[in-house]
């Protein structure tokens, strides 16, 4: 059976903890034999893994952050996420709810790329509570437009005047949502991020033929990926 390819993020976490692994070798004295040796597997398994070969999975990430004094995020948010979410299952304890807040910060066109200012605490217009936690850095977007309108009866949808909780350090895979740039990051949209083809694209999910895919190539930048979305308070004042 022919193997599945890696996701892009899969291959972004790959590719971050082959640069951590280049920086550190000759500071720890490693080699990828060596390291293999500290892992438990051959070399061969360990440069797959490092070139994006085969996934790596969650416990060969803890290794890896292990033996390289890193995080797991440092190369893959999405891997430390499956992680925490593992040491929950099995803790007998569990963090109270709580709010968290996150700036608000402008709009986002949910249509073509529109013009953006770079997202600073400074220029946050205020500051909304959630129960959702996300990374640091993390910040809300008041939808505009309709493209990501769903139909009627279908979910998600995004109408517009909704607020999106973007993540920054969130890794975004086909299928989830984001908020991507274009022209050096002057202009911003929010869409679904998908993979077809061998090509990935930026899809609205309103079907009206005036919304279209826009082909994500290396013009575009995932600014972060669309973790919540919630209604202003003031929608049902």
């Amino acid at each position: 059976m022919k193997k599945k390819p890696l996701t892009p993020e899969q291959l972004l976490a790959a590719e971050r903890l082959k640069s951590i692994f280049e920086e550190k070798k000759k500071t720890l004295g490693l080699s990828q034999d060596a390291l293999a040796e500290q892992m438990g597997m051959g070399q061969s398994g360990v440069a797959q893994l490092l070139n994006g070969k085969n996934a790596i999975g969650p416990a060969h990430a803890a290794q890896f952050a292990k033996i390289l004094g890193v995080t797991v995020e440092q190369f893959s948010p999405h891997l430390a996420n499956e992680i925490a979410t593992m040491y929950q299952s099995v803790s007998s304890t569990l963090p109270a709810l709580r709010d968290f807040e996150y700036p608000l910060f402008t709009t986002v066109q949910a249509g073509a790329f529109s013009d953006v200012d770079p997202y600073t605490e400074e220029k946050a217009k205020a500051w909304i509570p959630t129960a959702k936690r996300a990374h640091n850095g993390s910040f809300w977007l008041e939808v505009v437009g309709h493209s990501m309108t769903a139909p009627q009866g279908v979910r998600p949808s995004f109408p517009e005047g909704m607020l999106i909780l973007v993540d920054p350090y969130e890794d975004v895979g086909p299928g989830d949502f984001c908020v991507a740039t274009a022209h050096d990051d002057t202009e911003a949209t929010f869409k679904k991020f998908t993979w077809d083809d061998g090509k990935a694209w930026l899809e609205p999910l309103n079907p009206n033929p005036r919304y279209q895919p826009i082909l994500f190539d290396e013009n575009h930048r995932v600014i972060g990926k669309v973790v919540y979305a919630r209604w202003p308070d003031d929608t049902f004042q």
